[in-house]
């Protein structure tokens, strides 16, 4: 099988097939749909190694993640891999742990594979990494942590409105004694969804007490830790509401309730962020911001596809803005009538 036999039976040329299989945007969609079409149907296989010898680009997309076990990073693998295939383009998945040597690693391991962009779905990565890619004009798109330049674009999330959301929708309930549990304060993302609630606790009039703040690692066991430590404070100190910083450290934070003999929301209201799956099928289903992952792998497969020629093009600056899911896992503050078991 070869690429002329392609061509015949999408009826078009062979520059066109190769123009598909190379992802070029100089091919219509009906098109390039078209040649997949035959390429599936007479099973041709192209040589990625001599196409990225002719070409120059080897039609591989690199993605890096922090956490695989997270359900918010599968689904984002996802997202990004469907978007990529619909190009006939290829992924290298890159998962770092959060461990600065296995990162390096992953970058290692992106350059000797030649991808011709990279997704940066983290905020643990060195400068110095940054510039070995910068060096060889490979284009970059990060997550919320990137500078705008040449060959580099970022997706900005609006977590302020995102936590402001929330924290509105506990005011609502009449809640004023409000938890917080934060990710780990050496990631960016989770320094700034913290900020984001101490602000619009105190744009709302609320005193956000710096003893129902407590730090998670954005993992269920985080947030179960975090939430025992909020409830050892006693039925006087004890928060009406918790949101967290993630969507698995609210999880954990129900279980830690649960465990005290609580309920939510009828003892205990509490808030996630990201909107995982899993999420909708908690009991009691979790309240939570959503973020995209969908919308973030498409502007993140816009960013590297539009700045394909990085000696000459620039970056852009994305926004995303979340949006407030309510389930059954907020209610009204109780009241005076209603006392929570003692612990």
């Amino acid at each position: 099988m070869n690429i002329k036999e392609v061509a015949r039976a999408a009826r078009v040329s062979t520059a066109t097939v190769s123009r598909t299989i190379n992802g070029s945007e100089k091919v219509t969609a009906e098109t390039a749909a078209r040649v997949r079409r035959a390429i599936e149907a007479l099973k041709f296989y192209p040589n990625t190694n001599a196409r990225a010898l002719g070409s120059g680009r080897s039609s591989l997309y690199g993605l890096i993640i922090s956490d695989i076990t997270n359900p918010f990073f599968p689904e984002l693998v996802k997202s990004f891999e469907d978007v990529a295939v619909q190009h006939g383009l290829e992924v290298l998945i890159a998962n770092t742990n959060y461990d600065k040597h296995r990162t390096e690693q992953c970058v290692a391991r992106m350059l000797q594979r030649k991808v011709d962009g990279v997704a940066i779905m983290t905020s643990e990565m060195d400068e110095h990494l940054i510039e070995e890619f910068s060096s060889r004009d490979i284009p970059l798109v990060f997550l919320d942590t990137g500078t705008v330049q040449k060959g580099i674009s970022n997706i900005t999330i609006d977590y302020a409105a995102g936590v402001d959301a929330a924290v509105e929708h506990l005011r609502r309930l009449g809640h004023k004694s409000i938890a917080f549990i934060s990710g780990p304060s050496d990631l960016t993302s989770a320094q700034v969804r913290r900020k984001a609630f101490l602000a619009s606790m105190k744009r709302k009039g609320l005193r956000p007490a710096k003893d129902l703040i407590e730090e998670g690692n954005h993992r269920m066991d985080g947030g179960h830790n975090a939430m025992k430590r909020l409830l050892r404070k006693g039925a006087g100190a004890r928060p009406t509401a918790v949101l967290a910083s993630n969507d698995m450290s609210a999880i954990g934070a129900m279980g830690a309730i649960l465990e005290h003999g609580l309920k939510v929301p009828d003892d205990i209201s509490v808030i996630g962020f990201d909107d995982i799956a899993l999420s909708e099928y908690t009991q009691p289903p979790l309240t939570t911001v959503r973020l995209s992952r969908a919308q973030i792998a498409k502007l993140a497969f816009r960013a590297l596809h539009g700045t394909r020629d990085a000696a000459t093009a620039k970056g852009a600056e994305y926004r995303i803005e979340p949006e407030l899911v309510p389930r059954k896992s907020t209610g009204p503050v109780p009241d005076a009538d209603h006392k929570a078991p003692a612990l």
